[in-house]
């Protein structure tokens, strides 16, 4: 497994994130359409926010990388953010509720 976190913050961020809330199923409709989906977690901090998506290898990560990059340009182009800072790796361990 693959994860991607894309970090926003700096002008427009915030309005990023309160566009993404006001949108969230749209954005969970176009990421869960990525080829080997497995989670996605999209959180507000104080200054932006984050979002982190697994992904069964790298192949669909990148490609949420794209998904997400055009649904902003599409959808919230307006607010001004700048392109977030992207880390990727391998998952070493993928808990969670069951």
């Amino acid at each position: 497994m693959h994860a991607v976190m894309r970090s926003y913050s700096g002008k427009g961020a915030k309005d990023l994130f309160t566009a993404l809330d006001k949108h969230k199923a749209d954005v969970e409709k176009a990421l869960r359409a990525v080829k080997g989906f497995a989670s996605y977690t999209l959180a507000r901090t104080g200054d932006g926010g984050f979002s982190v998506t697994v992904c069964k290898d790298k192949a669909g990560c990148d490609e949420s990388l794209k998904v997400a990059r055009e649904w902003i340009a599409k959808n919230a182009a307006n607010t001004g953010a700048a392109s977030p800072v992207v880390t990727e790796g391998t998952v070493l361990i993928n808990a969670h509720a069951h």
